[in-house]
């Protein structure tokens, strides 16, 4: 029951409340201020007792709550199970179950915070059967009339057999034994791209990607109904095979499920779907051509085939999921937490209008706000003004695509600031002039160059997408993903959580505007560059991988070089070992005889690709855990991959039955 003042205040005798009023209601106060203490006082001892279950306990009680049923704590480190209240909660299910498949897979996923997949591979050893106990689908021989068996081998989700492997599962070489248990760990997820139009090639030939690049579609993850039931390919994030989604396309395709299609302002139904394999066939064709009426989706290469002689669809829209490691760049994912609330006023921008005239009406500063997924092939020009804020920005869960005509250029005062967030933007690149203060970019991808499957043209040929010709602005980049930086001697570019892309090892990813000389002053932390790197001072590179090196006949003196070795600092990053950087401290190789063997190596380089600059599990274990926390340097430093990993494996070492033994494998 709380205390209500004005309830309490009325039970007062008259006499004594008109006294009160007269003296300007100090007893009021006074009862005022004991309410807000009761209250405090009730909401303290309700709070004691949410704390004594695990459900509704404060994060701070959760480990004392594990504590009392002999839980140990894992590195918390991870923002995603920083509280690992799931796991706690578990614990005597977990201890029940102990060894069984379906406690190991959800195990996985509580403490790494994956999408995972248990796999028993005594099932799929082939053996002698034993005649009172026949397994009708443990076959040597696989049945080549079926087709799914043979798309799953070597996958997660194999069931044809094997004949035994003595290796130890533990290194990761061998698997099929009886003991043996694999925890298949899926690091990718799906992100959603939801009505944005397609990219069109021709008249009758589209592409899912906005950007007309081919992409594998990727299906989204539906819940598990139940703790005992073990993953299927339905319930983790996976590229799209071309028999898969033939066989199973009412179960992907359609309003609110991994990909959709709208024609000319209509749903496009499941049963005018064909897959089909839209290989290149040469002369710029593609390899089949879907019958009437119908419509043909190759999910290997993200791309769609109308009829040749039906009409062609004026307006085509689509919905679909692509993989990637983490939210980097423009994505429809929560990024509510980076919006600035107190600037006003706020335009709002939809359905292709004119963003320069939304920007016109910001006369003292104020957010142009883009609320859809659209194309909007503009180019809009930025003056922010004197003592002003401005920001373009996508809706939070939006991803609009910025298709610029010409460079888009920015020019302001020493006072202003600009803010770009969220925004997708190709084709030309971000121009800084005047006298602007300070840039931040946010969450944003400036498409590094490009070279699209139709033509193989690159859409920057010197991979530079932000070139900063004023003086002395500060350039703040953040979780983004970008091209090459051209910025002049007296700026400063700070640098975290993002990839610079130059698309090679021998192009410029930082330099001056000259594209030779020294860039500004340069501040990296736990990012990715590829590309060689000029620069007048490297303040700090912390965390950070320069994949650079010269070209024959190079001009340049050195892959990474800053002018001014006598300050700053590179710590726990990779530099090429002929780099002229400042003191180095816990960086590799640590001689140039390690170069070969420390080098990173990627899953892909290829912007558009889900592995984009996704450390290999080939690479080397002084790069994998070479960070100050032992997490991997570059752009994927906060994921904490390697603690997750470790979390894992004691947590397995906790719950395997007694001759069991378990083998962690990266499925993506």
């Amino acid at each position: 029951m709380s205390l209500d003042v004005e309830q309490i205040y009325s039970l007062l005798p008259a006499t004594i409340r008109i006294r009160d009023v007269e003296e300007g209601e100090p007893l009021k106060a006074l009862l005022t201020v004991v309410a807000e203490q009761v209250a405090v006082l009730q909401e303290d001892l309700a709070q004691l007792y949410d704390d004594q279950f695990v459900e509704t306990a404060a994060n701070w009680v959760i480990p004392y709550i594990g504590d009392l049923i002999g839980y140990h704590a894992l590195n918390s480190v991870i923002p995603q199970i920083a509280s690992p209240r799931a796991e706690v909660a578990n614990t005597i299910g977990y201890r029940r179950r102990k060894g069984t498949a379906s406690m190991l897979e959800q195990l996985a996923r509580d403490v790494t915070g994956w999408d995972a997949h248990a796999v028993e591979y005594f099932q799929l050893l082939a053996t002698t059967q034993y005649m009172n106990h026949i397994r009708l689908k443990n076959l040597v021989t696989p049945d080549l009339r079926k087709w799914e068996p043979l798309e799953r081998l070597n996958s997660a989700f194999e069931t044809s057999t094997h004949t035994l492997d003595v290796r130890r599962i533990a290194s990761g070489r061998g698997k099929y034994n009886i003991p043996n248990v694999g925890i298949f760990l899926f690091r990718l997820h799906a992100y959603a791209v939801t009505n944005a139009p397609a990219f069109q090639l021709d008249a009758h030939r589209f592409l899912f990607s906005p950007l007309g690049n081919n992409t594998p579609l990727f299906n989204e993850p539906q819940t598990e109904k139940t703790i005992t039931q073990l993953a299927t390919p339905s319930n983790v994030p996976m590229s799209l095979s071309r028999r898969v989604l033939d066989a199973y396309l009412n179960g992907y395709y359609g309003d609110g499920k991994s990909l959709s299609l709208r024609v000319d302002n209509s749903d496009a139904p499941a049963a005018q779907i064909v897959v089909c394999d839209l290989s290149d066939a040469g002369a710029g064709a593609w390899a089949h051509n879907p019958p009437s009426g119908k419509i043909a989706i190759d999910p290997v290469l993200g791309r769609i085939a109308f009829p040749g002689g039906d009409p062609a669809p004026t307006d085509v829209y689509v919905s679909f999921h692509y993989g990637f490691s983490a939210d980097m760049g423009g994505g429809e994912y929560n990024r509510a937490e980076t919006f600035d609330d107190q600037l006003k006023p706020v335009e709002a921008v939809s359905a292709r209008a004119n963003i320069q005239a939304a920007l016109n009406l910001l006369t003292n500063g104020g957010v142009v706000e883009i609320t859809d997924n659209e194309l909007y092939a503009q180019t809009p020009s930025i003056n922010v003004p004197a003592d002003a804020r401005i920001e373009v920005r996508a809706l939070n869960e939006r991803r609009p695509h910025l298709q610029l005509g010409g460079d888009l250029e920015i020019t302001g005062d020493e006072t202003s600031t600009l803010t770009l967030n969220g925004l997708l933007i190709s084709a030309k690149s971000i121009q800084v002039n005047g006298n602007l203060g300070r840039l931040r970019l946010q969450h944003c991808t400036l498409v590094p160059a490009l070279e699209l499957a139709t033509d193989g043209t690159p859409k920057f040929p010197d991979g530079a997408s932000l070139i900063v010709n004023a003086p002395n602005t500060i350039v703040e980049i953040d979780h983004c993903i970008l091209g090459g930086i051209r910025a002049g001697p007296e700026t400063q570019v700070t640098i975290t959580n993002s990839i610079v892309d130059a698309t090679s090892e021998e192009r410029v990813a930082f330099a001056s505007t000259d594209n030779l000389g020294a860039g500004g002053v340069l501040t990296i932390k736990n990012s990715t560059v590829i590309g060689k790197v000029h620069t007048r001072l490297l303040d700090l590179a912390s965390n950070t991988i320069f994949l650079a090196r010269l070209a024959p006949g190079d001009t340049w003196n050195a892959p990474v070089l800053s002018e001014r070795k006598q300050e700053g600092c590179v710590r726990f990053s990779y530099v090429p070992p002929d780099s002229r950087v400042p003191r180095r401290y816990h960086c590799q190789p640590t001689d140039e005889t390690a170069d070969a063997r420390v080098q990173p190596q990627f899953t892909s380089l290829r912007y558009g690709d889900p592995g984009y600059c996704q450390l290999s599990q080939r690479c080397a274990i002084e790069i994998r855990r070479g960070a100050d926390d032992e997490a991997e340097m570059g752009a994927f430093h906060d994921l904490f991959q390697p603690q997750r990993e470790s979390n894992l494996r004691v947590r397995l070492d906790e719950y395997l039955r007694l001759g069991l033994e378990a083998g962690i494998f990266f499925a993506t």
